[in-house]
């Protein structure tokens, strides 16, 4: 995909480390039904500077995933496709959600947390952080930071060497949402890609 927001991800490289227990809050974090938070993405690249962008993300068990940046991409997953939605470009792309996670493993950190364990090593961190280290070569290392059983801060290095930090916004357990909320009604004009 072109533009995988927050989600695109990998490094070049790195150690597998011996395993270590998450902080209390990640566990509680992967046994919750569902998460709503607004957010802040910073990135400070050498190529295109300083980025800040805002949205608000929801997700649900089942690989269940919208992700509206304000003013800019819109990402929903189904558990089983994910679509990237450009109203600037009025574009759209679907993707089977199996591969993407492949190609972008910080979706797993989302999508399914308890199944990170495929793609990452769990290395103790201080206080309420932790980090993921990659398996595999090629996939970045991911520090987590939370409280009360939710995710606060992800931070990783992104493949243009930009880093990324994604800064969770009263992240909560709200209401079921909607069906549609994971569903994506493409608006008229749309181009698929």
């Amino acid at each position: 995909m072109r533009h995988l927001g927050f989600l695109a991800i990998a490094l070049l490289g790195a150690r597998v480390l011996p395993a270590a227990e998450p902080p209390a809050w990640w566990k509680a974090f992967t046994g919750a039904p569902r998460m709503q938070a607004g957010f802040v993405q910073e990135s400070d690249s050498a190529v295109f500077g300083k980025l800040k962008r805002t949205g608000v993300l929801r997700l649900a068990k089942g690989g269940r995933l919208r992700v509206e940046y304000q003013k800019g991409l819109l990402l929903v997953a189904d558990g089983r496709k994910l679509i990237q939605y450009d109203p600037e470009a009025r574009t759209a792309q679907k993707v089977d959600l199996r591969s993407a996670s492949k190609d972008a493993p910080l979706l797993w950190v989302l999508l399914d947390p308890a199944a990170l364990d495929q793609v990452f090593t769990v290395k103790a961190g201080s206080g309420e952080s932790f980090t993921l280290e990659p398996r595999k070569p090629g996939l970045p290392k991911v520090t987590l930071e939370g409280k009360g059983g939710m995710p606060l801060r992800i931070s990783w290095v992104d493949p243009t060497g930009a880093r990324q930090v994604l800064e969770f916004l009263s992240p909560h357990v709200p209401a079921p949402f909607d069906a549609a909320t994971f569903t994506f009604k493409a608006p008229a004009g749309t181009r698929w890609i």
